[in-house]
């Protein structure tokens, strides 16, 4: 596995372009463009370049941005239904 080769994960069928290949603890690590993550590189078959979509800078951005939009609206509305919440509402569950 060298970079530039595409390749496959196996459990995800997801399929990238080789960034970086590290060995950490005896494992190697694989980095695919896609995703921006390591794979144990036991996980990754050759995968056959019609299979491959490169995304672009611009498009792997706003995925970036519209997680973190996404994690910051769900961690917004957390925040307001723990002030919502009234424990009067609750009743003892008994024990003690």
């Amino acid at each position: 596995m060298m970079v530039g080769d595409i390749l496959k994960y196996m459990p995800t069928a997801t399929v990238g372009k080789v960034t970086d290949v590290r060995d950490r603890d005896g494992r190697v690590w694989v980095k695919l463009d896609n995703t921006n993550l390591y794979y144990d590189a036991s996980l990754l078959q050759p995968a056959d370049a019609s299979e491959y979509k490169e995304i672009s800078y611009k498009e792997r951005e706003r995925k970036t941005v519209n997680s973190r939009e996404g994690a910051e609206t769900a961690l917004e509305e957390l925040r307001k239904s723990e002030e919502e919440v009234d424990i009067r509402d609750f009743t003892p569950s008994g024990g003690g």
